[in-house]
């Protein structure tokens, strides 16, 4: 109740509003929800600040406890206390969370996905890669033996999630929400010639399916281009 009757707690609301303002006006916001809960985390951004602000103006008119009040020790304790919670906030403003990346693929549930009924054309014949989301890869996979991909040069693109011989995994997490509900979808990229790009790296590999995969399809890489992190980086 200190908390949120004081001019603690009011600055402490504007702070958060003003966090959930900057995180969605620079889109780092899509690195925990959906991009098309962008506008209403505006709205709530704006209704947190204009709470904080009254929560402040109502504690600076408040009136003094009269003198010799027997709690005013516990009181300044308490909002001491408040004011605390203002370093976490603060460092929101500075330094954003990062996405999550390769240490949660292990550890996450996965997308478990199986053969069924045909579900997916054949892909014509083509020179140009087609370029897919890493769980149409998967579930093309599955399906008979991935007979759809017809031998047609696919592009996908996700952050590398550990090295292993020959080549790496590539993984791109899932949401229905938000980060919390996150699962990871994981190809193995096979054929790669030196070193493979370090954990975390976003890549686009271009190639072809590779029957045989088990668990993780695999795809055999002709190109591996390294680039930024896209602003949404779930599927």
């Amino acid at each position: 109740m200190v908390v949120a009757l004081t001019a603690a707690g009011g600055t402490i609301s504007m702070l958060i509003g003003a966090v959930v303002l900057r995180l969605t006006f620079t889109n780092t916001y899509q690195r925990y929800v959906r991009p098309e809960m962008g506008r209403w985390l505006v709205i709530a951004g704006v209704a947190v600040i204009v709470l904080g602000l009254a929560t402040l103006v109502r504690a600076l008119r408040g009136a003094r406890p009269p003198e010799g009040h027997g709690h005013d020790d516990d009181h300044a304790h308490g909002v001491g206390v408040g004011w605390l919670l203002l370093a976490p906030i603060a460092a929101l403003l500075l330094v954003a969370p990062p996405t999550l990346g390769a240490y949660g693929v292990d550890r996450a549930g996965a997308v478990n996905i199986r053969s069924g009924p045909a579900v997916f054309d054949r892909l014509e014949q083509s020179d140009v890669p087609r370029s897919m989301t890493l769980l149409e890869f998967v579930e093309r996979a599955f399906e008979h033996g991935g007979a759809s991909f017809n031998d047609v040069p696919v592009s996908l693109t996700g952050f590398v999630a550990g090295a292993e011989s020959g080549g790496f995994r590539l993984a791109r997490y899932q949401i229905a929400c938000c980060a919390a509900d996150a699962t990871p979808v994981v190809v193995r990229v096979l054929g790669t010639s030196g070193s493979s790009p370090s954990d975390d790296q976003w890549v686009t590999v271009t190639g072809t399916f590779e029957p045989g995969g088990g668990e993780l399809p695999r795809l055999a890489a002709t190109t591996v281009v390294e680039i930024a992190a896209p602003e949404d980086p779930y599927e």
